[in-house]
Protein backbone atom coordinates (compact mmCIF):
# COMPACT_ATOMS: atom_id res chain seq x y z
CA UNK A 1 0.00 0.00 0.00
CA UNK A 2 1.61 3.17 -0.95
CA UNK A 3 1.77 5.92 1.73
CA UNK A 4 -1.03 7.95 0.13
CA UNK A 5 -2.88 5.52 0.50
CA UNK A 6 -2.37 4.36 3.61
CA UNK A 7 -2.93 7.23 4.88
CA UNK A 8 -6.30 7.64 3.59
CA UNK A 9 -7.31 4.13 5.17
CA UNK A 10 -6.07 6.16 8.38
CA UNK A 11 -8.02 8.83 8.03
CA UNK A 12 -10.75 6.54 6.97
CA UNK A 13 -10.58 4.45 10.25
CA UNK A 14 -10.37 8.18 12.21
CA UNK A 15 -13.22 9.64 10.29
CA UNK A 16 -15.22 6.43 11.06
CA UNK A 17 -14.61 6.58 14.95
CA UNK A 18 -15.16 10.38 14.62
CA UNK A 19 -18.59 9.48 12.81
CA UNK A 20 -19.44 6.62 15.37
CA UNK A 21 -18.71 9.10 18.18
CA UNK A 22 -20.77 12.08 16.85
CA UNK A 23 -23.52 9.84 16.44
CA UNK A 24 -23.35 8.33 20.00
CA UNK A 25 -23.38 11.78 21.39
CA UNK A 26 -26.06 12.88 18.76
CA UNK A 27 -27.80 9.65 20.20
CA UNK A 28 -27.54 10.82 23.92
CA UNK A 29 -28.40 14.25 23.13
CA UNK A 30 -31.16 13.21 21.11
CA UNK A 31 -32.21 10.20 24.32
CA UNK A 32 -31.70 13.01 26.65
CA UNK A 33 -34.31 15.32 24.52
CA UNK A 34 -36.40 12.43 24.64
CA UNK A 35 -36.13 11.64 27.97
CA UNK A 36 -36.85 15.30 28.65
CA UNK A 37 -39.92 15.69 26.90
CA UNK A 38 -41.30 12.07 28.68
CA UNK A 39 -39.85 13.15 32.33
CA UNK A 40 -41.14 16.82 32.45
CA UNK A 41 -44.71 15.80 32.27
CA UNK A 42 -44.03 13.37 34.97
CA UNK A 43 -42.68 16.13 37.27
CA UNK A 44 -45.26 18.46 36.17
CA UNK A 45 -47.64 15.79 37.46
CA UNK A 46 -45.93 14.66 40.66
CA UNK A 47 -46.27 18.57 41.33
CA UNK A 48 -49.79 19.16 40.85
CA UNK A 49 -51.29 20.49 43.66
CA UNK A 50 -55.22 20.09 44.37
CA UNK A 51 -56.55 22.82 47.02
CA UNK A 52 -60.07 22.45 48.48
CA UNK A 53 -62.01 25.11 48.17
CA UNK A 54 -65.43 26.86 49.66
CA UNK A 55 -67.19 29.41 49.24
CA UNK A 56 -69.78 31.12 51.16
CA UNK A 57 -72.24 31.27 48.90
CA UNK A 58 -75.12 28.58 47.71
CA UNK A 59 -74.74 26.53 44.68
CA UNK A 60 -77.46 28.86 42.76
CA UNK A 61 -75.86 32.02 43.63
CA UNK A 62 -74.54 34.15 40.96
CA UNK A 63 -71.77 34.98 43.22
CA UNK A 64 -71.16 31.29 43.51
CA UNK A 65 -70.29 31.15 39.86
CA UNK A 66 -68.28 34.24 40.23
CA UNK A 67 -66.09 31.99 42.98
CA UNK A 68 -66.14 28.79 40.21
CA UNK A 69 -64.99 31.57 37.11
CA UNK A 70 -61.96 32.01 40.09
CA UNK A 71 -60.77 28.97 40.16
CA UNK A 72 -60.93 28.14 36.30
CA UNK A 73 -58.44 31.06 35.54
CA UNK A 74 -56.03 29.01 37.87
CA UNK A 75 -57.14 25.82 36.73
CA UNK A 76 -56.55 26.80 33.17
CA UNK A 77 -53.34 29.44 33.43
CA UNK A 78 -51.42 26.46 35.82
CA UNK A 79 -51.48 24.18 33.18
CA UNK A 80 -52.90 21.38 35.28
CA UNK A 81 -50.15 22.16 37.79
CA UNK A 82 -52.75 23.50 40.40
CA UNK A 83 -56.12 22.98 40.62
CA UNK A 84 -59.20 24.20 43.19
CA UNK A 85 -61.53 21.64 43.73
CA UNK A 86 -64.70 24.07 44.04
CA UNK A 87 -67.04 23.81 46.68
CA UNK A 88 -70.28 25.93 48.09
CA UNK A 89 -70.94 26.77 51.36
CA UNK A 90 -72.06 24.21 54.00
CA UNK A 91 -70.20 21.58 52.05
CA UNK A 92 -67.70 21.21 54.58
CA UNK A 93 -68.47 23.93 56.98
CA UNK A 94 -71.31 26.17 56.79
CA UNK A 95 -70.83 29.86 55.43
CA UNK A 96 -69.83 31.69 58.37
CA UNK A 97 -67.12 28.73 59.80
CA UNK A 98 -65.60 29.38 56.40
CA UNK A 99 -62.32 31.43 57.42
CA UNK A 100 -62.13 29.20 60.28
CA UNK A 101 -61.45 26.14 58.03
CA UNK A 102 -59.23 27.58 56.05
CA UNK A 103 -57.30 29.29 59.03
CA UNK A 104 -56.91 25.15 60.51
CA UNK A 105 -56.68 23.76 57.11
CA UNK A 106 -59.68 21.90 57.19
CA UNK A 107 -59.93 23.73 53.82
CA UNK A 108 -57.37 25.20 51.77
CA UNK A 109 -59.06 28.60 50.38
CA UNK A 110 -62.31 30.07 50.64
CA UNK A 111 -64.66 32.99 49.04
CA UNK A 112 -66.62 35.25 50.45
CA UNK A 113 -66.41 38.46 51.67
CA UNK A 114 -64.70 40.52 54.68
CA UNK A 115 -68.13 41.85 56.35
CA UNK A 116 -68.46 37.84 57.64
CA UNK A 117 -65.49 38.19 60.20
CA UNK A 118 -66.81 41.52 61.43
CA UNK A 119 -67.58 39.44 64.61
CA UNK A 120 -63.71 38.49 65.40
CA UNK A 121 -62.70 42.22 64.74
CA UNK A 122 -64.82 45.30 63.51
CA UNK A 123 -62.01 46.39 60.92
CA UNK A 124 -62.82 43.55 58.73
CA UNK A 125 -65.82 45.47 57.22
CA UNK A 126 -62.83 47.75 56.47
CA UNK A 127 -61.79 46.14 53.75
CA UNK A 128 -65.21 44.69 52.16
CA UNK A 129 -68.00 47.08 53.44
CA UNK A 130 -66.63 50.12 53.61
CA UNK A 131 -67.76 53.89 54.67
CA UNK A 132 -69.43 55.73 51.95
CA UNK A 133 -66.85 58.37 51.84
CA UNK A 134 -67.91 59.03 47.97
CA UNK A 135 -65.81 55.78 46.40
CA UNK A 136 -66.56 52.91 44.73
CA UNK A 137 -65.67 49.39 44.99
CA UNK A 138 -62.89 50.06 42.11
CA UNK A 139 -61.73 52.65 44.35
CA UNK A 140 -61.37 50.54 47.44
CA UNK A 141 -59.06 48.09 44.85
CA UNK A 142 -57.15 50.88 43.99
CA UNK A 143 -56.79 51.92 47.41
CA UNK A 144 -55.97 48.51 48.16
CA UNK A 145 -52.92 47.76 45.68
CA UNK A 146 -51.68 51.29 45.93
CA UNK A 147 -53.25 52.91 49.16
CA UNK A 148 -51.70 51.08 51.27
CA UNK A 149 -54.84 48.89 52.35
CA UNK A 150 -53.11 45.37 51.14
CA UNK A 151 -50.17 46.42 53.62
CA UNK A 152 -52.86 47.03 56.87
CA UNK A 153 -54.95 44.14 55.65
CA UNK A 154 -52.03 41.47 56.35
CA UNK A 155 -51.27 43.80 59.98
CA UNK A 156 -55.16 42.62 60.44
CA UNK A 157 -55.03 39.43 59.61
CA UNK A 158 -51.60 37.69 60.47
CA UNK A 159 -50.60 40.67 63.09
CA UNK A 160 -53.51 41.24 65.24
CA UNK A 161 -55.53 38.16 64.68
CA UNK A 162 -52.43 35.42 63.90
CA UNK A 163 -54.67 33.36 61.73
CA UNK A 164 -52.65 31.63 59.26
CA UNK A 165 -53.94 32.85 56.30
CA UNK A 166 -53.07 35.03 53.07
CA UNK A 167 -56.20 37.26 51.32
CA UNK A 168 -56.61 38.69 48.01
CA UNK A 169 -59.63 41.10 47.70
CA UNK A 170 -61.02 41.46 44.43
CA UNK A 171 -64.69 41.87 42.52
CA UNK A 172 -65.88 45.49 43.27
CA UNK A 173 -69.08 45.50 43.20
CA UNK A 174 -71.84 47.97 43.02
CA UNK A 175 -74.09 50.19 45.33
CA UNK A 176 -76.50 47.59 47.01
CA UNK A 177 -79.87 48.42 47.17
CA UNK A 178 -81.93 49.36 50.37
CA UNK A 179 -83.49 45.84 49.87
CA UNK A 180 -86.74 43.65 50.53
CA UNK A 181 -89.56 45.01 52.23
CA UNK A 182 -93.66 44.75 52.74
CA UNK A 183 -94.34 47.87 51.96
CA UNK A 184 -92.49 51.13 50.57
CA UNK A 185 -89.91 52.95 52.58
CA UNK A 186 -90.93 56.38 52.84
CA UNK A 187 -89.33 57.76 56.00
CA UNK A 188 -86.80 56.56 58.17
CA UNK A 189 -89.26 56.01 60.64
CA UNK A 190 -90.33 53.65 58.27
CA UNK A 191 -87.12 51.39 59.77
CA UNK A 192 -87.41 51.27 63.34
CA UNK A 193 -88.05 48.10 65.08
CA UNK A 194 -87.79 46.47 61.71
CA UNK A 195 -86.87 43.11 61.84
CA UNK A 196 -83.92 43.63 59.09
CA UNK A 197 -81.33 41.24 58.19
CA UNK A 198 -77.75 42.79 56.42
CA UNK A 199 -73.66 42.05 57.82
CA UNK A 200 -70.68 44.07 58.73
CA UNK A 201 -70.64 47.60 59.52
CA UNK A 202 -74.10 47.88 58.13
CA UNK A 203 -75.31 46.29 61.00
CA UNK A 204 -74.30 49.02 63.56
CA UNK A 205 -75.89 51.53 61.04
CA UNK A 206 -79.14 50.36 61.26
CA UNK A 207 -79.33 49.93 64.81
CA UNK A 208 -78.55 52.89 65.02
CA UNK A 209 -81.58 54.10 62.75
CA UNK A 210 -83.72 51.53 65.36
CA UNK A 211 -84.22 48.60 63.04
CA UNK A 212 -83.49 45.09 64.98
CA UNK A 213 -81.22 43.62 63.00
CA UNK A 214 -80.57 40.07 62.30
CA UNK A 215 -77.40 39.23 60.64
CA UNK A 216 -77.25 35.25 58.93
CA UNK A 217 -76.33 34.02 55.70
CA UNK A 218 -77.28 34.46 52.31
CA UNK A 219 -78.85 31.05 51.78
CA UNK A 220 -80.94 31.53 55.24
CA UNK A 221 -82.19 35.10 54.56
CA UNK A 222 -85.89 33.67 52.23
CA UNK A 223 -86.63 31.46 54.47
CA UNK A 224 -86.60 33.41 57.65
CA UNK A 225 -88.46 36.15 55.61
CA UNK A 226 -91.13 33.34 55.13
CA UNK A 227 -91.09 32.76 58.36
CA UNK A 228 -91.87 36.00 59.16
CA UNK A 229 -88.36 35.67 61.58
CA UNK A 230 -87.58 38.65 59.17
CA UNK A 231 -89.85 41.96 58.22
CA UNK A 232 -87.32 43.01 55.69
CA UNK A 233 -83.75 42.25 54.54
CA UNK A 234 -80.64 43.23 51.97
CA UNK A 235 -78.35 41.13 50.43
CA UNK A 236 -76.34 42.09 47.33
CA UNK A 237 -78.23 42.76 43.40
CA UNK A 238 -80.77 41.75 41.40
CA UNK A 239 -79.49 38.99 40.26
CA UNK A 240 -78.36 37.13 43.73
CA UNK A 241 -81.58 38.35 44.70
CA UNK A 242 -83.71 37.09 41.97
CA UNK A 243 -82.10 33.56 42.46
CA UNK A 244 -82.36 33.10 46.18
CA UNK A 245 -86.09 33.51 45.38
CA UNK A 246 -86.48 36.76 46.80
CA UNK A 247 -89.46 38.15 44.59
CA UNK A 248 -91.71 34.57 46.54
CA UNK A 249 -91.81 36.17 49.73
CA UNK A 250 -91.59 40.52 49.30
CA UNK A 251 -92.75 42.68 46.09
CA UNK A 252 -90.82 45.66 47.38
CA UNK A 253 -87.59 46.37 46.28
CA UNK A 254 -85.38 49.66 47.39
CA UNK A 255 -82.57 50.36 45.25
CA UNK A 256 -79.51 52.83 46.26
CA UNK A 257 -78.49 52.90 49.84
CA UNK A 258 -75.32 54.11 51.84
CA UNK A 259 -75.33 51.02 53.81
CA UNK A 260 -72.78 49.29 51.33
CA UNK A 261 -72.23 51.63 48.73
CA UNK A 262 -69.06 49.48 47.66
CA UNK A 263 -67.96 46.48 48.79
CA UNK A 264 -65.63 43.43 46.94
CA UNK A 265 -65.48 39.88 47.56
CA UNK A 266 -62.18 38.03 49.58
CA UNK A 267 -60.48 34.88 48.48
CA UNK A 268 -58.35 33.43 51.07
CA UNK A 269 -55.46 30.62 51.24
CA UNK A 270 -54.17 28.69 54.16
CA UNK A 271 -51.16 30.18 54.45
CA UNK A 272 -49.14 26.89 55.27
CA UNK A 273 -50.02 25.63 52.21
CA UNK A 274 -50.13 28.54 50.25
CA UNK A 275 -46.25 29.06 51.36
CA UNK A 276 -45.72 25.39 50.32
CA UNK A 277 -46.71 26.54 46.75
CA UNK A 278 -43.91 27.70 44.21
CA UNK A 279 -43.52 30.64 43.51
CA UNK A 280 -45.24 30.11 39.79
CA UNK A 281 -48.76 28.81 41.37
CA UNK A 282 -48.58 31.71 43.54
CA UNK A 283 -48.27 34.16 41.26
CA UNK A 284 -50.91 31.91 39.39
CA UNK A 285 -52.93 32.73 42.40
CA UNK A 286 -52.15 36.41 42.75
CA UNK A 287 -53.08 37.42 38.94
CA UNK A 288 -56.18 35.05 38.59
CA UNK A 289 -57.62 37.48 41.47
CA UNK A 290 -57.00 40.21 39.52
CA UNK A 291 -58.09 39.01 36.00
CA UNK A 292 -61.15 37.59 38.09
CA UNK A 293 -61.90 41.09 39.40
CA UNK A 294 -62.06 42.74 36.12
CA UNK A 295 -64.77 39.65 34.22
CA UNK A 296 -66.77 39.99 37.39
CA UNK A 297 -67.56 43.43 37.26
CA UNK A 298 -67.99 43.15 33.37
CA UNK A 299 -70.47 40.26 34.10
CA UNK A 300 -72.33 41.85 37.09
CA UNK A 301 -73.26 44.71 34.61
CA UNK A 302 -74.92 42.79 32.34
CA UNK A 303 -76.52 39.91 34.18
CA UNK A 304 -77.89 42.54 37.02
CA UNK A 305 -79.46 44.62 34.63
CA UNK A 306 -81.16 41.82 32.78
CA UNK A 307 -81.95 40.45 36.21
CA UNK A 308 -83.93 44.29 37.52
CA UNK A 309 -85.94 44.03 34.30
CA UNK A 310 -86.65 40.53 34.84
CA UNK A 311 -87.95 41.36 37.97
CA UNK A 312 -89.96 44.10 37.03
CA UNK A 313 -91.56 42.48 34.22
CA UNK A 314 -92.14 38.37 34.92
CA UNK A 315 -91.61 38.86 38.87
CA UNK A 316 -94.00 41.36 39.14
CA UNK A 317 -91.44 43.63 41.42
CA UNK A 318 -92.17 47.55 42.33
CA UNK A 319 -88.81 49.26 42.74
CA UNK A 320 -88.42 52.31 44.06
CA UNK A 321 -85.62 54.51 44.63
CA UNK A 322 -84.41 54.72 48.25
CA UNK A 323 -85.69 58.71 49.30
CA UNK A 324 -82.86 60.99 49.59
CA UNK A 325 -84.12 61.67 53.44
CA UNK A 326 -83.77 58.17 53.90
CA UNK A 327 -80.09 58.09 52.67
CA UNK A 328 -79.33 61.57 54.57
CA UNK A 329 -80.59 59.91 57.34
CA UNK A 330 -77.94 56.87 56.69
CA UNK A 331 -75.17 59.04 56.45
CA UNK A 332 -76.21 60.56 59.49
CA UNK A 333 -76.02 57.15 61.34
CA UNK A 334 -72.50 56.62 59.50
CA UNK A 335 -71.23 59.50 61.52
CA UNK A 336 -72.33 58.11 65.03
CA UNK A 337 -71.17 55.06 63.59
CA UNK A 338 -67.64 55.63 62.67
CA UNK A 339 -67.33 58.15 65.91
CA UNK A 340 -67.85 54.92 68.10
CA UNK A 341 -65.46 52.57 66.38
CA UNK A 342 -62.38 54.91 65.67
CA UNK A 343 -62.01 54.92 69.51
CA UNK A 344 -59.98 51.33 69.01
CA UNK A 345 -56.69 52.46 67.84
CA UNK A 346 -56.22 50.07 64.34
CA UNK A 347 -59.57 50.84 62.96
CA UNK A 348 -58.43 54.93 63.18
CA UNK A 349 -55.58 53.58 61.49
CA UNK A 350 -57.15 52.04 58.50
CA UNK A 351 -59.83 54.82 58.13
CA UNK A 352 -57.03 57.68 57.94
CA UNK A 353 -55.87 55.68 55.30
CA UNK A 354 -58.81 55.57 53.64
CA UNK A 355 -60.00 59.23 54.21
CA UNK A 356 -56.45 59.99 52.88
CA UNK A 357 -57.01 58.49 49.43
CA UNK A 358 -60.82 58.97 49.17
CA UNK A 359 -60.18 63.34 49.70
CA UNK A 360 -57.02 62.96 46.97
CA UNK A 361 -58.73 60.33 44.19
CA UNK A 362 -62.79 61.41 44.40
CA UNK A 363 -61.86 64.47 44.33
CA UNK A 364 -60.02 64.36 40.63
CA UNK A 365 -62.71 62.03 40.05
CA UNK A 366 -65.38 64.49 40.50
CA UNK A 367 -63.55 67.08 39.38
CA UNK A 368 -62.66 65.22 35.56
CA UNK A 369 -66.31 63.01 35.14
CA UNK A 370 -68.81 64.71 33.80
CA UNK A 371 -72.35 63.75 35.14
CA UNK A 372 -73.43 60.54 33.90
CA UNK A 373 -76.86 61.35 34.24
CA UNK A 374 -77.00 64.25 31.95
CA UNK A 375 -75.66 62.44 29.26
CA UNK A 376 -77.73 59.27 29.90
CA UNK A 377 -81.17 61.88 29.63
CA UNK A 378 -80.55 63.38 26.72
CA UNK A 379 -80.20 60.67 24.92
CA UNK A 380 -82.49 58.79 26.52
CA UNK A 381 -85.12 60.05 28.26
CA UNK A 382 -88.46 61.26 26.31
CA UNK A 383 -88.13 64.80 24.33
CA UNK A 384 -89.83 67.10 25.90
CA UNK A 385 -92.85 67.81 22.77
CA UNK A 386 -92.80 71.92 22.37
Amino acid sequence: MSEHNSSAAKGAVVSKKSSRRGFLGGAGLAAGAAVATVAMPNVSRAQTVTLKYQSTWPTKDIFHEMAADFATRVNEMSGGRLKLDVLAAGSVVPAFGMQDAVHSGVLDAGHGVTAYWYGKHKAFSLFGTVPPFGWDANGVLAWMAYGGGNKLYNELVNDILKLNIVGFVSGPMPCQPLGWFKKEVKTADDLKNLKYRTVGLSADVFKEMGAAVTIVAGGEIVPAMDRGLLDAAEFNNPSSDRLLGFPDVSKVFMLQSWHQAAECFEIIFNKTKFDSLSTEQKAILKYSAEAASSDMSWKALDRYSRDLQELQTKDKVKVYTTPRAVQQAQLNAWDTVLKAQRAEPFFEKVIKSQLDWVRRTVRYELLNTPSKQMAYNHFFAAKKKG
